[in-house]
């Protein structure tokens, strides 16, 4: 879902239709909102869930650059950027995740909505350009919201946290992405970070014995919705 994200920011900077764009900005919104449903309905604990779902994604996506013969040659300098915007991702998906797990969707989303907030403090600093005043406005329109919601809401704080944590890093994420997706092809740039990601959590999951044989005892419906959630 963050990919498309970012390749909608980089459509706005484009003279292109309106239409269009409201067109990609509606389906971001229902791809954040469908996926959260996935995550619900996904038994798996949050670890183990991104995992498979960046394993899944990588196993496609090389399909697809294999059919394509696409180049994966990038720079050393460029590839290490790209595992660290992978690890950066996963640690997004698995606080993403956790948060709908320890409270529901609802919660989460709203929650996930403090990433313009975000991005629109960190943006002018790293594209150095001037600070646009209405994004900020707009961003502590939202923190207001979120605080009407942590005074309201009792119980589920410990998802409301992971929630703001995982906004975070998808606004890092997506200004380091605004950067790479100028000089490589997103497919490219997706599968390297995707695959990062995934050695990142197994790295994770052996040293916390998680990779136990439990890990790969699925219900039918949650590979039907792991193979939805990747593709």
């Amino acid at each position: 879902m963050l990919y498309l994200e970012y390749w909608l920011y980089t459509c706005y900077k484009m003279p292109k239709d309106k239409l269009a764009n409201y067109l990609h900005l509606h389906f971001i919104v229902f791809i954040w909102g469908f996926t959260a449903v996935l995550g619900a309905l996904i038994s798996l604990e949050a670890f183990s869930l991104v995992w498979y779902r960046m394993l899944l994604a990588s196993v496609f996506i090389g399909v697809y650059l294999f059919i394509t013969k696409k180049s994966l040659q990038v720079p050393r300098s460029v590839l290490l950027g790209f595992v660290l915007a992978g690890v950066i991702i996963a640690l997004h998906w698995v606080t993403f995740f956790a948060a709908i797990k320890v409270s529901n969707v609802s919660i989460t989303l709203v929650m996930m909505s403090t990433g313009s907030f975000f991005t629109a403090l960190m943006e002018p600093f790293w594209f150095r350009r001037k600070i646009i005043w209405y994004e900020v406005v707009f961003g502590l329109i939202v923190i207001f919201g979120v605080y009407l919601i942590f005074k309201i809401e009792s119980g589920y704080e410990e998802g409301m946290l992971l929630a703001l944590i995982s906004a975070f890093l998808a606004a890092v994420f997506n200004l380091l992405n605004g950067r790479f997706v100028q000089r490589y092809k997103p497919s490219v740039i997706s599968f390297y970070e995707l695959c990062s990601g995934a050695l990142f959590i197994t790295v994770f999951l052996f040293f916390s014995d998680g990779l136990t044989k439990d890990l790969f005892q699925l219900a039918p419906s949650d590979w039907g919705y792991l193979l939805l959630l990747a593709l």
